[in-house]
């Protein structure tokens, strides 16, 4: 399952980030309650997760092309600067009492700015961290691996800090959290990218990696897959506070449990991507994800219980973490070293691009026909876009067959 930090640049990486999406969580969990708790406004709380994660949708093409054309090495220092900084920006908000929904809304849309090229620098510097490049999948569910368990100690301890400390310990906790990952950078040794001759084209790089994409016929099925459930499915999550301390009359500590829970369940299906030998069998590992979403989050729409709700929240868990990370490992494995990075901003482009225009959705669709439906209808939309791409999958399948049979009639 570790066989992946045998790399000593992906085990410097691996340890930094250990510490610094722990603090991310903790801001994250601290902000969604803060802005409900203040405003009470499940609008305002879908624009705060809408802002801070737009910028993928406009700038993911942008980052590919960028990022693809640097050294990765130095802009991904650069951008966890900048991330400290605006964490440091938060906090210092925060511990002054000022409780400004306009300030918050700005510092998130910054903080989605910054993101969109942080994380297509950090998923395509993978295979530069990785010496041994049959280990890449396996780097890909650590990180994910990693990021899960982040979510559940993050929520988790967000959960006593907000309610025996106050939000501003979570916020400094955050800015405090980059202070390893910029030293587990610094100590990396990675051979310098060198700059491509060629002058920067956004608009030729775009229309490039579009048509590498279309022509990858399999990594745009699950492209449209993956942008389907981050549009009207995996948004589900904003509802969280909602579930918490309106359906089930909680606190702080009770949102850290839904959190928590799909961290869970999510750990569980990373530690069973990690232990995979190949990956040639993402797709099926993908349709299966996206049904027991579908399915787990119907039942949560309408369960009366505390514990079958996180039991719920643990399935679906499961359910996102297999469904985007098999797209990711897909997309790492099969794509070609040129158009990597801008295979990759379309991943990003799909999954955190599409989530906030769902976050606004669902939090407008929520307000009219309520929480619990609103949660339903997603878990059906997962259901049915399963069921359109088995469809279409084995359409092309057959179309190709009976190409081949054309082919060896005719010879």
């Amino acid at each position: 399952m570790f066989k992946a930090l045998r790399s000593k640049n992906f085990k410097l990486f691996f340890y930094g980030q250990s510490v610094s999406v722990v603090g991310t969580w903790l801001q994250k969990t601290a902000v969604s309650w803060m802005v409900y708790s203040v405003t009470g406004s499940v609008f305002l709380l879908g624009l705060t997760t809408f802002l801070s994660m737009i910028p993928s949708l406009f700038l993911a093409p942008l980052a590919g092309s960028i990022i693809g054309r640097y050294d990765k090495h130095r802009a991904m220092i650069l951008l966890q600067s900048l991330a400290m900084l605006q964490a440091g920006a938060l906090a210092l908000l925060i511990y002054l009492k000022i409780y400004n929904i306009n300030f918050i809304l700005a510092l998130s849309l910054i903080q989605g700015v910054i993101n969109a090229f942080d994380m297509t620098c950090r998923q395509t510097m993978m295979i530069d961290i990785v010496d041994n490049k049959e280990d890449l999948p396996n780097a890909v569910a650590l990180n994910s691996t990693l990021n899960n368990f982040a979510r559940i100690a993050g929520p988790a301890l967000a959960g006593i800090i907000l309610h025996n400390y106050g939000e501003d310990i979570c916020f400094i906790g955050n800015f405090l959290s980059y202070i390893p990952v910029l030293i587990s950078l610094l100590m990396m040794k990675i051979t310098p990218h060198i700059k491509a001759t060629d002058k920067f084209k956004m608009l030729e790089d775009f229309i490039e990696g579009l048509d590498y994409v279309k022509k990858e016929t399999e990594m745009a099925k699950m492209l449209l897959m993956l942008m389907c459930s981050s549009l009207f499915v995996i948004s589900f999550n904003t509802l969280m506070p909602v579930f918490a301390k309106d359906i089930f009359s909680g606190n702080a500590q009770t949102f850290s449990w839904f959190e928590s829970a799909a961290g869970i369940g999510s750990i569980v299906s990373a530690i069973y991507l990690a232990n995979l030998k190949r990956s040639d069998n993402m797709g099926k590992i993908m349709i299966a994800a996206s049904l027991l979403l579908g399915f787990s989050i119907i039942i949560l729409a309408y369960s009366n219980s505390l514990s079958v709700a996180l039991i719920c929240m643990a399935l679906s868990g499961v359910g996102m973490m297999a469904q985007t990370s098999s797209i990711n490992i897909y997309i790492q494995t099969q794509s070609i070293v040129s158009m990597r990075s801008r295979s990759i901003s379309y991943y990003l482009m799909a999954y955190q691009g599409m989530i906030p225009v769902g976050s606004l959705i669902i939090g407008y669709v929520s307000h009219i026909i309520g929480t619990r439906n609103t949660v339903a209808i997603q878990g059906v939309i997962s259901i049915i876009s399963v069921i359109v791409y088995v469809y279409y999958k084995n359409r092309s399948a057959s179309e190709e067959d009976l190409e081949t049979c054309e082919i060896q009639y005719k010879n």
